[in-house]
């Protein structure tokens, strides 16, 4: 052998990649309906390595859940895989039996859904539900062995503080919150390779979202695992996943590195999601918020050209007729043929303004000293204690704070639904109200309207959109005949409805449909206030752009006051005048929209917005530095003494807090209760 062989370098093997947990590739799925069969992914592909996160996003109907049934190989009966391939852990899904599958879904797989109340059986104790993960997993040698330690052990991992009284419960005795992290116990309690969240933080309020999402990341790091995120939240998508796909009518437009995808996005979709987000510093005041026009298409549509061509600004013929190719820059692809001018698009929608409301001084609700006592046997559940507020015409109040604070139990004490404590004051256009509906005057009650967060619980199923909206008419604006017809034309345009949506019944609308069918019912009797319960919470970032420029017009238009009750802080930054926080039904901190937000905060204030999970780009470019609120909010059946926010408050000064309640001291107009001095409290967090 020549000495020149001998100095050859030797190249090192090529390291090989370890097996994807999730592999999905070419991925084909209809639904059979009336024998016909309606595609709803259409050729997809994408892998997770173990330990990586990849996001799904997209408007409702786009197929995210659809595919995440895919993973788990649980399609209902009428879904079928038509080509491609499912691989978990490097086993094909379609090549196993119901044994290897059903064993594969019980050590490998784990998914947390959207709505756990509706996860856990009501009739079974945490325990018991817990227990059944543990004996499904345990070798027969092993049966043996302290269920109740290993649950106890997995609740303390999630950070439940009496894991002892949790485990006792029943489902519908714990918060959503609570709820939300027993399940992901459960489902992190065999150490799954494959993790799926279905929009796991939807219904949870922004420092339990934080919080689940924190968990979530730390359990990810412990035990490696790959986790397919689902969420129309971006938000909280930029914090958590590492990678990103944008769904669009089942088909993937867009992937890549979730920072890149978010600075810089290369197709238009994606582009119109972020420019429909409440960005920090905008607000009605400034500019109406992006919308997307038209409609996704219906599932099965023959779509010749790029799926979402019929709603893209820079659409044009080639787009109607000719599939897109990927483009692909390292490792961020785009199908777009127009993917250049797609980046070179502002991420900030255009400047339009909204016409105002005509503010006046006029009080139109007003209330004093409100406060609700439930009595549970021998001892009083203090659910809202003290409030006073006051709401001007055309002025919208946003009422925040965490679960269990009080605000849907306000609302119903405004509306009549629930009797207030002797000595509260509720009074409409300064006149006082009885603290029943049925025993307020007939113009009151027209005046107080609601709408609520579920539209599916508030609407008919079995009546028409006609029926439901010409009902209200009749009932609360006393119209019939032609009167009641040009009423009800005027009011479903002004909510952009059509004349075909009449004939319409809910089942037959999207989520945003229903939503405007419920706000045109609200708006029947010409109401003075409409009280707004989480009306966005269940609906997409297009959507919930749409219905909030929907209610900032008909606000300008009608000069309706409302009271906005959200835990998106993001979306009661947007619409409100005045925001009221609420802690353990008290009000901790009011004022100006613009006073709250930017200091001085209340320290629990301060915690809430340091909770929020704003997705880059350009105009945000600040970090915020999470504040933790340990433990949980106290039971209101035996609230601290003092400041009774003393037991979480980061900021606490000593025995003060526990022994005295603050005083609220108003400035400007903005008023907090807090015994840390007003030049000492906290700015932006």
């Amino acid at each position: 052998m020549s000495s020149t062989a001998l100095r050859q370098p030797i190249e090192p093997a090529p390291r090989a990649q370890p097996t994807p947990a999730l592999d999905i590739e070419n991925l084909d799925v209809v639904y059979r309906t009336r024998g016909r069969d309606m595609q709803v992914l259409r050729g997809i592909s994408f892998s997770i390595a173990p330990g990586e996160s990849y996001g799904l996003v997209g408007e409702s109907g786009c197929g995210k859940s659809t595919a995440a049934l895919a993973a788990l190989s649980a399609l209902p009966r009428n879904g079928f895989v038509r080509g491609g391939s499912v691989r978990v852990a490097g086993q094909t899904l379609a090549s196993l039996d119901a044994t290897a599958l059903r064993r594969l879904r019980a050590e490998q797989i784990s998914m947390v859904y959207q709505d756990a109340g509706r996860a856990l059986n009501p009739s079974l104790t945490i325990f018991r539900q817990m227990a059944e993960v543990f004996e499904l997993l345990a070798q027969p040698a092993d049966r043996a062995a302290d269920l109740r330690a290993l649950c106890t052990t997995m609740l303390n991992r999630v950070q439940i503080s009496s894991p002892d009284r949790v485990l006792d419960a029943y489902p519908h005795q714990l918060s959503g919150g609570m709820l939300q992290r027993v399940i992901i116990a459960m489902a992190l309690a065999k150490e799954p390779s494959l993790l799926v969240l279905d929009e796991p933080t939807t219904a949870l309020d922004a420092t339990v979202e934080a919080e689940v999402l924190d968990l979530v990341a730390t359990l990810r790091r412990e035990f490696s695992t790959a986790i397919l995120f689902i969420s129309h939240n971006i938000g909280v998508i930029e914090r958590m996943c590492d990678r990103v796909g944008v769904l669009y009518a089942g088909s993937l437009v867009e992937t890549g590195p979730t920072a890149q995808l978010l600075r810089r996005p290369m197709h238009p979709y994606t582009m119109r999601l972020l420019r429909c987000l409440p960005t920090p510093g905008r607000s009605k005041a400034t500019a109406r918020l992006d919308t997307i026009k038209g409609f996704l298409p219906p599932p099965g549509a023959i779509i010749p050209g790029c799926v979402f061509a019929d709603r893209c600004d820079l659409a044009d013929t080639i787009c109607h007729t000719t599939p897109p190719p990927e483009h692909t820059i390292a490792t961020h692809a785009s199908r777009c043929h127009h993917w250049q001018r797609a980046t070179e698009q502002p991420l900030t929608a255009t400047e339009t303004p909204i016409p105002t409301a005509n503010h006046s001084h006029d009080i139109v609700l007003r209330g004093t000293n409100i406060s609700k006592t439930f009595q549970i046997g021998t001892r009083s559940l203090h659910a809202v204690t003290d409030v006073s507020f006051s709401l001007r015409e055309g002025e919208t109040l946003g009422i925040v704070g965490e679960s269990g604070s009080g605000k849907t139990t306000l609302a119903r004490l405004l509306l009549g639904l629930l009797n207030p404590d002797p000595g509260s004051i509720i009074e409409l256009a300064g006149q006082p109200a009885a603290g029943h509906a049925a025993a307020r005057s007939q113009d009151q009650q027209k005046a107080l309207q609601i709408v609520f967060q579920n539209p599916d619980s508030a609407l008919n199923r079995s009546h028409t959109v006609r029926h439901l909206i010409g009902r209200a008419l009749a009932r609360l604006a006393g119209l019939s005949g032609a009167t009641r017809t040009a009423r009800l034309t005027e009011l479903i345009h002004a909510v952009r409805l059509t004349d075909r949506h009449l004939g319409m019944r809910p089942r037959q609308l999207s989520g945003g449909l229903k939503q405007r069918v419920a706000i045109a019912r609200a708006f029947a009797g010409n109401p003075k206030i409409v009280i707004c319960d989480e009306p966005t919470s269940a609906l997409d970032v297009s959507v919930q752009a749409a219905i909030l420029n929907l209610l900032a017009d008909l606000q300008a238009r009608e000069n309706t006051s409302y009271v906005f009750i959200s835990h998106d802080l993001g979306v009661v930054r947007y619409l409100s005048d005045r925001i009221a926080v609420l802690y353990l039904g008290r009000i901790m901190e009011i004022g100006p929209a613009e006073a709250v937000f930017e200091g001085p905060h209340h320290p629990y204030t301060e915690a809430l917005l340091s909770s929020i999970p704003t997705p880059f780009n350009e105009s945000n470019t600040t970090q915020t530095t999470r504040i933790r609120l340990h433990g949980d909010i106290p039971s209101a059946l035996n609230p601290p003494t003092g400041c009774v926010f003393h037991t979480r408050c980061p900021r606490k000064l000593g025995p003060i807090c526990e022994t005295t309640e603050p005083a609220p001291e108003t400035i400007n107009d903005h008023t907090i209760a807090c015994h840390i001095p007003r030049n000492q409290l906290g700015k932006r967090p």
